[in-house]
């Protein structure tokens, strides 16, 4: 190689690589998890583990809760099963502060409900189309499990859905509106809380949200 002289390919920006997945529940307890004692949704103490299977319910009438990983994470993608109880609110967290502030991709399984959409839990100014796919429903196995992977990447987030292998959503936000404009966050998944006052409820009483086989892969 001549002196002062740099190959072309050396300034080539690299792609994004995704890293191996890893699994984040380890199917026998809540290590590396905690709950939210800070967050609007209550704290629920329900949280238990059963044949690899994490189980949530209100362990008292509208006491929801949420439950996040210890560590924060970037881009990502993060995958897991799931199984709610039908009338039962529920979600999964993106870049989640421990107030629950987050990119949610809602678990509203429920009457009228939407299950792979993107909400903006406890933030201002997530609008817009795209969010939502209301043909969700044809993808879904009642009774079943179910498989839902998100992944999220950028300053301004660009979310992407998937529900049993289908691409249901694939949205960019106009601006990053994550609390404090922060760039991580932790994962997390929710029991919604309910009132006597509201006039639909969004927990069913006794019912439950199942989670399995959460794993996650960074984006770098």
């Amino acid at each position: 190689m001549k002196p002062g002289f740099w190959p072309l390919a050396l300034f080539t920006i690299l792609p994004t690589f995704a890293q191996e997945w890893k699994t984040i529940f380890n199917g026998r307890d809540l290590s590396g998890w905690h709950i939210s004692e800070v967050n609007h949704h209550g704290n629920t103490k329900a949280w238990t583990v059963k044949d690899g299977v994490l189980m949530v319910t209100q362990d008292k009438p509208g006491n929801g809760g949420i439950l996040l990983t210890d560590r924060k994470y970037r881009d990502f993608e993060v995958e897991l099963e799931i199984k709610p109880d039908f009338g039962c609110d529920g979600g999964l967290f993106l870049r989640s502060s421990e107030k629950g502030e987050a990119y949610q991709v809602m678990i509203d399984y429920l009457e009228g409900g939407v299950v792979g959409g993107i909400y903006g839990e406890r933030l201002t100014g997530v609008t817009g189309e795209g969010r939502v796919n209301r043909e969700w429903e044809k993808h879904w196995k009642r009774g079943e499990w179910n498989t839902l992977r998100a992944r999220m990447e950028g300053e301004i987030p660009r979310i992407q859905v998937w529900m049993n292998g289908v691409k249901l959503v694939d949205w960019t936000d106009t601006a990053n509106h994550a609390a404090g404009g922060a760039g991580e966050g932790m994962i997390a998944v929710q029991a919604h809380r309910t009132s006597p006052e509201w006039k639909s409820s969004r927990w069913k009483e006794g019912g439950y949200h199942r989670f399995r086989n959460i794993r996650v892969r960074e984006l770098r």
